[in-house]
Formats: C-alpha cells, sequence, structure tokens
C-alpha cells in the first residue's frame, strides 16, 4: 500500500473514532432547563397512551464509550491503521506459520516413520491401514476439488481409481506425478479441415468400438499416421506414458469419447495441468498421499 493511501486510511479511521467520541458527549452532556423526561411527540394510542422522545440510558451511552476505547486500544497493538503492523508485530501470516510449525512438531515424526516403508507395502498391507487413512485424509484436503472425494474424477480429470493412467500407474510414476506436477497438452487440428477431421474421428470411434462408418473410418487410419497423430499416440494408437498420450483404442476418454467430444478435441485441442505439490506438501506427505492414491486402483 502507498504511503498516500496509507495517511489517508489513518487519518480518516482516527478522525470518525474522535467524532463519535465527541457525538457521545454532545448527547450525553446535560442542557439548561432540560427536563429528566423527553418531548411529548403527540402520538397517542387508546385515549391516554402517548410516546414520549426520551434520551438514551447512561449506561447505555457509556457502552459506546467502551467500545470505542476498546477499537482504539485495538488499532494501537494489531494492524488495522494503514501499513501500520501494531505493537504486538502480529500478522495473519506470522499465525499461520506458527500453527503450521506446531503441527509439523507434532505429526512429522508419525510421516516420517511411514515414509520409509515403500509406497506398495504401504498401499497393501492391512497393517498400514492408518497410514492409508493418514494419505486418505490428504487426499480430500488437497485432491477432491479436481478428482472428487471418491477418486472418481470428472470430465477433463483423471479416474484415479481404474487402470487407465496417462502418466502411468506405477507407485513411482503416482509419486512423480503429485510431488512434480504434470502439464498435458493436445494441439488444435483445425487446420487440417471437417472432411479430414471427420475421418479421423470415424476411425477413433471404430477403433473404441463405436458405431462408425466403415469407408471413411478407413480413410481415417490414413490420416491418422500421415497428420502426425502417430508422433505421441503411437502407430497402434495406444499411446505413450512418457509424454502422458492418451490411449485412444479403449474406451476411457478423459473429455468424453462421443463423436462430438472427439472432434471438439481434434479440432480445438486439450490442456491439462496437475499442479505439484512437493513444496507444499513436502516428501512425506506427498509418499502417504501416493500409498492412498496407488492402493485405489492396486
Amino acid at each position: 500500500m502507498s504511503e498516500f493511501w496509507s495517511g489517508w486510511i489513518i487519518v480518516l479511521t482516527v478522525v470518525n473514532i474522535v467524532a463519535c467520541f465527541w457525538l457521545i458527549w454532545w448527547t450525553m452532556r446535560k442542557r439548561a432547563g432540560e427536563s429528566t423526561q423527553g418531548d411529548v411527540t403527540g402520538h397517542k394510542w387508546d385515549g391516554d397512551l402517548e410516546e414520549f422522545n426520551n434520551p438514551l440510558p447512561r449506561w447505555w451511552l457509556w457502552m459506546f464509550y467502551i467500545t470505542l476505547i476498546f477499537s482504539a486500544g485495538y488499532l494501537v497493538l494489531y494492524p488495522g491503521l494503514g501499513n501500520f503492523q501494531g505493537t504486538l508485530g502480529w500478522s495473519q501470516e506470522g499465525a499461520y506459520d506458527e500453527e503450521v510449525a506446531e503441527a509439523n512438531a507434532k505429526y512429522d515424526p508419525i510421516y516420517k516413520q511411514y515414509a520409509a516403508i515403500d509406497v506398495p507395502t504401504l498401499a497393501k498391507e492391512a497393517k498400514y491401514e492408518e497410514a492409508r487413512n493418514m494419505g486418505k485424509r490428504l487426499f480430500l484436503t488437497y485432491c477432491m476439488q479436481c478428482h472428487g472425494s471418491d477418486a472418481s474424477g470428472s470430465k477433463g480429470y483423471p479416474d484415479l481409481t481404474d487402470n487407465d493412467w496417462l502418466w502411468g500407474g506405477s507407485a513411482d510414476q503416482i509419486k512423480v506425478s503429485i510431488s512434480a506436477g504434470r502439464q498435458g497438452i493436445m494441439p488444435p487440428n483445425a487446420h487440417l479441415g471437417n472432411e479430414k477431421i471427420e475421418k479421423i474421428t470415424q476411425f477413433l470411434m471404430n477403433k473404441t468400438g463405436r458405431a462408425s462408418d466403415a469407408a471413411a473410418a478407413k480413410e481415417g487410419e490414413g490420416l491418422f499416421t500421415t497428420s502426425g497423430c502417430v508422433g505421441c499416440h503411437g502407430m497402434d494408437a495406444k499411446g505413450q506414458v512418457f509424454l502422458g498420450a492418451a490411449n485412444l483404442t479403449d474406451k476411457t476418454w478423459l473429455y468424453g469419447g462421443s463423436h462430438n467430444a472427439i472432434v471438439k478435441t481434434i479440432t480445438e485441442g486439450r490442456s491439462g495441468k496437475m499442479p505439484a505439490h512437493q513444496k507444499l506438501l513436502g516428501d512425506d506427505k506427498v509418499h502417504l498421499l501416493s500409498a492412498y492414491v496407488y492402493s485405489l486402483s492396486n
């Protein structure tokens, strides 16, 4: 925040507090000839029931004084006046760091205990059920937003409970995916034109056992090869794990395997990103999270 705006906030806040003090003082002071009972407003009900304009009780007005004194003390001790950080030096970041440090001191020994055991063992053996439960809690905190609470994913977000993995489903591959993240890109191919894209689509639908035009699929097979698709997905269209290129011969399609969905994918391309979690979670938590994810499909 610039010094100008910081000063503006300080002046505005202080003036408002002082003005409130003055307003309460002016309301509380006794005036010459003032009666203890307020004036009649002129409103009457049931014959003789009248409405008076009585002043607020003194104790009520003193409560306002107390709140203003409290606010002034708060702004001296804590941030609130522009760039002034308060005499206690408190900050949200500092409070967060303290809580994290306290939690790490308590739980890190548990994470380190499980970090010494390989992922497949943690994932499969009954005696490590608590480790998997810890991994599940990490998953529900950091992963369910994209993959769902049951890890079954949704359109554009992989299902982690099956054996269809873009980047590989081994223990080490899963750990790398969580730790370092992944970036998947399917380039757009609108330059091929609608006719060629339609034939390639028919070929892919035929490969997955869906209803298709046999003649168009035959031509699409040649176009699949000559248009550069094999560079990522391979001659057999089964994909390549080291590129994160999808297997196009099964019915597990990340963005949908319908005719329109395939046409859209080829024409416009796709881009997906799995964010890296190593810096956020650290090696030991990534290890436990990997064990839980590995257990879902193994």
